[in-house]
């Protein structure tokens, strides 16, 4: 019986250790920014922290001026909109895990649909109205990659039992939320909320 137990435990301990050092096999097949071998879309070299253009693609956020969110080859500096974005790991990684030298989008699946990878958007600024009034505005936006079962028409994605998802952007992807404040404009607070559910992390998305 004890000698049992004994091959029991063994077992356990080599299963155990074996998966480990799959994990860390796994682990080692991805380049991460700290490995200092990764490049942007224009051949930037990617560091962790803040560039130029306001990215931190560790820490998954871009947090600079709306007309640098694209990285211009020349940097803006005069933008009234500010801009903060936030992702997760399916919009893009901070890992290379398929090797082609560069951070990963929706990893494992073949496009973004039905990869649950999302994106949030915060724009704020301000402008002049006819009237010669300082405007100040807010826009919040939630993006969602529309799920596997889900199905587009009219320009808005619908779940398998019908209920709406958003309006498509960039094909792949519905709103889910968009918030917006402009007084001058005499716009207030949510100007849509998604009849499947505004919210991220859970659920379908």
């Amino acid at each position: 019986m004890v000698k049992k137990v004994a091959a029991i435990g063994t077992i356990m301990i080599l299963t155990l250790c074996f998966g480990f050092g799959m994990a860390l096999a796994k682990q080692k097949d991805c380049t991460s920014i700290q490995d200092g071998v990764l490049y942007d879309s224009n051949g930037n070299l990617i560091t962790t922290g803040y560039d130029d253009y306001g990215y931190n693609y560790q820490s998954h956020i871009f947090n600079g001026l709306y007309c640098n969110y694209s990285r211009p080859e020349v940097i803006c500096t005069e933008d009234d909109t500010e801009l903060v974005m936030k992702w997760n790991d399916a919009w893009l990684s901070n890992q290379d895990c398929d090797g082609d030298g560069k951070l990963d989008r929706h990893y494992d699946f073949d496009s973004y649909i039905g990869s649950g990878a999302w994106c949030t958007n915060h724009m704020k600024g301000t402008y002049e109205d006819a009237e010669g009034n300082t405007c100040h505005w807010t826009y919040f936006v939630k993006i969602v990659a529309a799920p596997a079962d889900a199905t587009s028409a009219g320009g808005v994605w619908y779940g398998p039992d019908g209920t709406e998802i958003g309006p498509v952007i960039w094909g792949s992807f519905a709103i889910i939320q968009e918030v917006e404040n402009d007084p001058c404009a005499g716009l207030h607070g949510a100007q849509y909320i998604s009849p499947a559910g505004p919210g991220l992390g859970g659920g379908r998305w």
